[in-house]
């Protein structure tokens, strides 16, 4: 049920390792370039997701309600904290002077926090994961595998040693919405035309689409958004479907 996501994070401590050996060699220009391009396919992955919601009113509330929970909780500062304590704790400290010190510190807490937001809020995230947990089929977990294989080159060639730290993090959500998806194999079908098709699913992946999109503008350098504070959206997207359909409101239009 889980070798899905342990190959995953095989992918990525992998990936990372010949990308920080790689990053060490590449001028800083190109580190740009690479971030840039990543943030390039972050938008039209976020696009294609966001695309996808029947109702557009679920995840534009989503996000509403999503992102207030997210600032009273601080939970885009206790995710940089944690990168903080990782790297203090795991990471070797150089002798150099308190500006590099520094710079060394906010390059590892930005690769880990960018990383895990990019490996594990996209739709292969969600609906592979499950599907593995509902039918122990773990090929769309193995595809985003690969993919993050080479996105971890990429990542850690700008980002460095922080990226390889996501992989803990892919344990953790990946290995819950496996949990999930086992707990509600009941509920559903267990193939993936079924995962697509539940409302639930849906607003839940469009959600996770338009955190995607605002993690592409962070990519781009256009916008330096909070984007951990807006993940409780993924949260409420399938709680307010779920509250239309006991309150009998039509989510989608007929």
């Amino acid at each position: 049920m889980f070798s899905g996501t342990f190959i995953n994070m095989l992918t990525v401590l992998i990936g990372s390792s010949i990308g920080i050996l790689a990053g060490n060699r590449l001028p800083e220009k190109m580190h740009q370039s690479v971030t840039s391009g990543l943030g390039l396919v972050t938008l039209i992955i976020g696009t294609q997701s966001a695309l996808g919601t029947g109702n557009i009113i679920v995840p534009l509330l989503s996000l509403v309600v999503g992102v207030i929970i997210g600032e009273l909780l601080d939970l885009d500062g206790a995710l940089k904290r944690l990168g903080g304590w990782l790297q203090a704790k795991f990471v070797p400290a150089h002798a150099d002077a308190a500006d590099a010190r520094i710079q060394a510190r906010l390059r590892f807490i930005n690769g880990f926090v960018t990383s895990t937001l990019v490996f594990c809020i996209g739709p292969l995230t969600i609906i592979g994961s499950m599907q593995s947990g509902m039918s122990g089929d773990s090929r769309l977990i193995i595809i985003k595998a690969t993919l993050d294989f080479f996105a971890s080159m990429a990542f850690a060639a700008s980002f460095g040693i922080g990226v390889a730290f996501s992989a803990a993090m892919i344990l953790v959500v990946q290995g819950g919405f496996v949990i999930f998806g086992a707990l509600t194999a009941g509920a559903l079908a267990g193939s993936t035309a079924t995962l697509n098709a539940s409302p639930y699913i849906r607003e839940l992946t469009a959600s996770g689409g338009l955190i995607l999109l605002a993690i592409g503008l962070l990519l781009l350098d256009i916008k330096q958004l909070r984007v951990v504070n807006y993940l409780p959206a993924l949260v409420i997207a399938p709680l307010l479907v779920a509250l239309a359909s006991l309150l009998h409101i039509a989510v989608y239009p007929v």
